[in-house]
């Protein structure tokens, strides 16, 4: 069983029998509850209609799929489910074409898979999408920028203006840097063309 649709006395009674219903903990369901108020003298009922995270791991590769075929590529995919995140990998062989200037359609496409999944159960979860892992490897190249540009602002003392970026990239920049000597960080700018400047501290 895949999803279930079913109504309870209260709140944790409805958890507790889509649960037991779908054979998962609740670590392992998403659900939205609707609560039927009671007429005269008679108490609410609580409709909760739940799946199990495994479910919407399915869907949101049948929906994704359905797009990317759809543009005239072939494509796969690597997932798991990690604290109640879903982590989804896309494997295509133009990859540059569903990443986009910065993974904007990357960014887009995680979008449309959240909202999928809201409209159907009319709740949020937590999603990572990445493309052969361009996030993980942003990350790194982000990582090592912020770093020999941090050894360049405290060897010269004149400050170092980086590329815009979204506020995603800006927080592993600023992660970066938290421990590192002799410079500190700061953003400047209006999005989209917020970016942040390394400075000296000595």
């Amino acid at each position: 069983m895949n999803e279930v649709v079913l109504e309870a006395k209260s709140k944790q009674e409805a958890i507790i029998k889509a649960m037991e219903s779908l054979n998962a903990n609740e670590e392992e369901i998403i659900y939205s509850i609707h609560e039927e108020k009671g007429k005269l003298f008679k108490s609410p009922l609580y409709h909760i209609k739940a799946t199990t995270l495994v479910h919407v791991v399915e869907l949101i590769k049948n929906y994704l799929s359905s797009v990317i075929t759809n543009l005239g590529m072939e494509v796969s995919f690597e997932s798991n489910i990690r604290d109640k995140t879903i982590n989804i990998n896309i494997y295509v062989e133009k990859s540059g074409l569903l990443i986009g200037k910065n993974g904007e359609t990357l960014k887009a496409l995680e979008v449309l898979a959240k909202q999928k999944i809201n409209q159907e159960y009319h709740c949020f979860i937590k999603l990572n999408l990445d493309i052969e892992n361009y996030k993980l490897k942003r990350i790194e190249n982000l990582e090592r920028l912020a770093k020999k540009t941090a050894r360049e602002v405290r060897s010269t003392k004149v400050e170092a203006t980086l590329e815009n970026m979204n506020s995603f990239e800006r927080r592993i920049v600023h992660n970066a840097l938290t421990d590192f000597k002799g410079v500190t960080t700061t953003s400047e700018g209006e999005e989209p063309n917020r970016h942040i400047i390394i400075k000296p501290t000595e």
